[in-house]
């Protein structure tokens, strides 16, 4: 398929998950910016609805970046415990806050260059921060949008930076952001990783990998 042919197919995917997801919402729950940071350290390897759980409580004791970076590492270690690697995420949320506090006067940078620098943070957070917070155009290459992306034949890599390079290439950056929320609807709905739903699927004539 031809850069031109992705940029097509890619704009077709875009229209027609805008109908079907006319929202397209993040599905970690948060207030203010840095809440959205640090739920988003809290999802690896961990379900959106568990962070969303644990948060809250999470955000109720911790209001500020202050408050985390002030925080005793086991307290928050004790909170997130349920999310999974609890021990080298409390670390990070808490340098994360410090660094926060102490180098960028308890703002989160907009440019991707200087989120990467935060403690745990990636390019994928990074551009989900760019994206929700800053509303600059982002590729957020989590595993639905890495699978679904793949299966669709946009992209033939599967490795995270890759596919967000493959990516930048051929979707228009004003609806980068948004497809990839709505990717994530869609892979919950439709294509799941395992015996994904392809009759009915809005996608299902123009994927190369539907399953009859």
């Amino acid at each position: 398929m031809t850069v031109k042919q992705k940029k097509d197919l890619a704009l077709q995917v875009i229209e027609r998950l805008e109908k079907q997801y006319p929202d397209a919402v993040c599905s970690l729950t948060y207030e203010k910016p840095h809440e959205l940071l640090i739920a988003t350290r809290l999802s690896a390897q961990c379900t959106d609805a568990r962070v969303n759980i644990v948060t809250k409580e999470l955000f109720a004791k911790y209001r500020t970046i202050e408050g985390f970076a002030d925080a005793d590492i086991a307290d928050i270690e004790e909170m997130i415990k349920p999310c999974g690697l609890y021990k080298t995420k409390a670390k990070s949320i808490k340098e994360m806050c410090i660094q926060l506090r102490d180098d960028y006067d308890s703002q989160l940078p907009d440019t991707l260059e200087e989120l990467t620098k935060l403690s745990g943070i990636g390019r994928k957070t990074a551009n989900l921060i760019m994206g929700d917070i800053y509303h600059k155009p982002a590729v957020v290459t989590d595993t639905h949008c890495i699978r679904i992306t793949g299966r669709l034949g946009l992209v033939k890599n599967k490795e995270p930076a890759k596919v967000e390079n493959e990516l930048w290439k051929i979707l228009p950056p004003d609806k980068s952001s948004d497809l990839c929320h709505r990717l994530v609807l869609f892979g919950r709905e439709f294509c799941t990783a395992r015996s994904p739903k392809c009759g009915g699927c809005p996608l299902g004539d123009i994927c190369i990998s539907k399953s009859e």
